[in-house]
Order: structure tokens, then C-alpha cells, then sequence
């Protein structure tokens, strides 16, 4: 198993069930951290495979799915968000478990960040 991770990864997103949320972008803060299959490792063998893109997840097309998903426009909830990344990156067959973090920033002055955090499995 490798661990595949992508760290504050920051997006404008129309997210929000209030009035005031819409027609307007929020600043999120985007965290995966992806489970996949190593095929290498399952067959017993130690030493690095051939060194190619495809033998891996493409972790680049991992954050272009992710600003897929945030640009199709207004979600009301930030776990709708949240589950649609999982599904996402879940549809990647070698990919078996997926943990998203999912920050709104500029929420409440006095905090950081509010959010939502979900992990999900291939078989769910």
C-alpha cells in the first residue's frame, strides 16, 4: 500500500446554504490522503518497479479532478463537496480508501476554519 497525499490545496468555491453565500466564491482549503493498491509490494518484490507514470497514481490528475468538481458550480453543503472529491478519487480503481478534509476559511473571524472530514472506501 502506498499513501498518496495532497495538502492545503486552496480553491474558490460557490459553496453555502445562506443567502448571503451565494453568487459569490469562498476560499476552501482542499486535504487528500489516498490509499492505493502498490502491485510491486503485493508481488514480493522490494525494489522499485520501472519508473513510470502510469505504474502510479497521477497525482496531478488527481487536483485537476478536484478543481473539476469545485468549478461546476454552487454546492450547498460542504459534505456534498466532500463526497463528490471521495467518488472522485475513489473511481481510480487502485485507489481503496480516500480521507477528505474540506475547510471554508473566512467563516467566523475568530476561528481558523470550519469544516468537514470524511473517509471512504472502495467497497462503500
Amino acid at each position: 500500500m502506498r499513501t498518496v497525499f495532497l495538502r492545503d490545496m486552496m480553491l474558490a468555491a460557490q459553496i453555502g446554504v445562506y443567502a448571503h453565500e451565494h453568487g459569490r466564491t469562498q476560499r476552501i482549503r482542499v486535504n487528500l490522503w489516498l490509499e492505493v493498491d502498490d502491485p510491486e509490494a503485493a508481488a514480493g518484490r522490494l525494489a522499485p518497479g520501472p519508473d513510470h507514470l502510469e505504474r502510479v497514481l497521477d497525482y496531478e490528475a488527481v487536483v485537476v479532478m478536484v478543481r473539476d468538481i469545485v468549478a461546476r458550480g454552487h454546492v450547498r453543503l460542504v459534505e456534498t463537496l466532500a463526497e463528490r472529491v471521495a467518488a472522485g478519487c475513489l473511481a481510480d480503481p487502485r485507489v481503496s480508501k480516500v480521507r477528505v478534509r474540506i475547510e471554508k476559511l473566512d467563516v467566523f473571524p475568530e476561528l481558523e476554519s470550519v469544516g468537514i472530514e470524511i473517509i471512504r472506501h472502495a467497497a462503500d
